[in-house]
């Protein structure tokens, strides 16, 4: 499935880190956190523009972060990926992303 953000560019890296901390703070309060408890638009795209590089998932967060579309398996593999190679923060950002992705899905699956 394609995603789409609404955003028109990406968050500063300021607003993206300021905004996955409460993100991850909401949701670490929360028992069961929603699936569409997730980071805006604006610092998904901020995320992948942290993670763009020669690599074939920095090209993945190139173009996603670049377009705002991206196939959803391409984005969450490129994400996973990353992690790998990411500092805690990079891991958490990385976390947040994919959690974007996961409540794009579910608006899509709702929508059918």
């Amino acid at each position: 499935m394609i995603v789409r953000s609404r955003a028109a560019a990406p968050a500063s890296p300021l607003t993206v880190m300021s905004e996955i901390s409460e993100v991850l703070d909401h949701r670490s309060a929360a028992g069961r956190p929603s699936v569409t408890t997730a980071v805006s638009d604006r610092v998904a795209l901020g995320i992948a523009d942290m993670f763009r590089s020669t690599t074939p998932s920095g090209q993945v967060m190139e173009r996603f972060a670049r377009s705002g579309t991206a196939d959803s398996a391409e984005l969450l593999d490129a994400a996973r990926m990353e992690q790998g190679f990411a500092s805690a923060e990079g891991h958490a950002a990385l976390h947040c992303l994919i959690g974007w992705v996961q409540k794009q899905l579910h608006y899509g699956a709702l929508a059918r």
